[in-house]
């Protein structure tokens, strides 16, 4: 029985109604209009048509946006779906598997929920949360068959550069593991940075999962994928079987309507981060209580409180005092950190961060 494998998406489904949200970490939402332009309903997808192993058009397009063979890619409900069938394609019960902290807490319980057991290896914030891959040559065990990491990190906005994935790669294989990287936020950026390439395109010992929510604003569509070997992707469809067994055709349709214009949506994206980063370094460089490592890509902040040991009751009076809210550090066991979001519209994401400033300096808890 499951019983609240997930605390923090628990908490994200039921926690109070704000009007100043900064703990929803998607991108502000594409609008129909801005998806389809003028077309109709009629002109733009059918309702149902041949897509048992994804449809093929949007795996192509995936397969051509990354440049890799079509056999190398697979669709998936969501990047937590993406993140799910990876690890019931490559886990067994009584593997281990060993994953980052601070982390996202679904990636936990996915593994578990496949009955392997967890171990962690820190990412340091005094090191700005890189990945050393000597702690995780330490951390691993005769029955790792996974590491887990995300890129950009999830929640710090931490990204890590090739030759590190290089080497964690080398670790990796050395152990007969595979790398799993959790890379929905890595197009989520707010600089003329280039799109980094997936981990998947460095070699069979790495497995990319990604989705069109958190970089492109389209959270309702539920589309991700995995890049990975052909191999371990015949592996990731077979286990979609006795998940949902296909995808929803209309999603599917419209997705590939969203590669067709994948450029303008990032163009879209970028526009709104940059503001939004912009809004954000100047409240932190105003605000004392607060010390942070800038993110260098995604869509979320990872702050420490300084005189806040657990944040728990912060976020609760920000709730109640300011009507505003971002999420308690506990759930990515930082108890004095908070994550906060800024992907929103401009003008909110602007009025939530003085919400915020404001708790911070009226707050007088420990």
């Amino acid at each position: 029985m499951i019983q609240n494998p997930a605390p923090y998406l628990r908490w994200a489904k039921t926690r109070p109604r704000v009007t100043y949200d900064l703990a929803s970490s998607g991108l502000q939402p594409v609008t129909t209009e801005e998806l389809l332009g003028d077309a109709a309903a009629k002109d733009a997808f059918t309702i149902s048509g041949p897509n048992d192993e994804g449809l093929m058009p949007l795996r192509e397009a995936m397969a051509a946006r990354y440049r890799m063979p079509v056999d190398c890619v697979s669709i998936a409900p969501a990047a937590a779906g993406a993140n799910f069938l990876s690890l019931l394609a490559l886990l067994e019960p009584g593997d281990e598997a060993l994953i980052e902290t601070p982390v996202y807490d679904p990636l936990i319980a996915a593994a578990r929920a496949v009955g392997a057991g967890v171990t962690h290896f820190e990412r340091d914030a005094g090191q700005g949360f890189a990945i050393d891959p000597d702690r995780i040559r330490a951390r691993l065990g005769p029955r790792t068959k996974v590491i887990v990491i995300s890129n950009a990190h999830n929640p710090s906005g931490a990204l890590t550069p090739p030759e590190v994935l290089g080497r964690i790669g080398e670790i990796a294989a050395s152990a007969g593991a595979i790398v799993v990287v959790d890379e929905v936020y890595a197009e989520a950026q707010h600089t003329d940075s280039p799109p980094p390439a997936p981990a998947a395109t460095l070699g069979e010992m790495f497995v990319s999962t990604n989705s069109l929510t958190k970089a492109y604003g389209l959270a309702g569509l539920r589309c991700g994928w995995v890049l990975a070997s052909p191999s371990i992707s015949e592996r990731i469809r077979i286990a979609r079987d006795i998940v949902d067994g296909s995808g929803p055709f209309v999603t599917e349709a419209l997705a590939v309507r969203a590669f067709e214009k994948i450029s303008v949506l990032r163009g879209r994206a970028r526009t709104i981060l940059a503001q939004n980063f912009a809004a954000l370094q100047s409240m932190v460089s105003s605000q004392p209580r607060l010390e942070w490592i800038a993110p260098e890509a995604g869509t979320t902040a990872f702050p420490r409180i300084l005189d806040v040991r657990d944040t728990t009751s912060f976020v609760d009076y920000l709730i109640e005092k300011h009507d505003a809210v971002v999420v308690p550090g506990h759930f990515f066991q930082k108890p004095d950190h908070i994550r906060l979001s800024f992907g929103g519209e401009p003008g909110k994401v602007a009025a939530s961060l003085e919400k915020f400033d404001a708790a911070l300096r009226t707050y007088r808890g420990s």
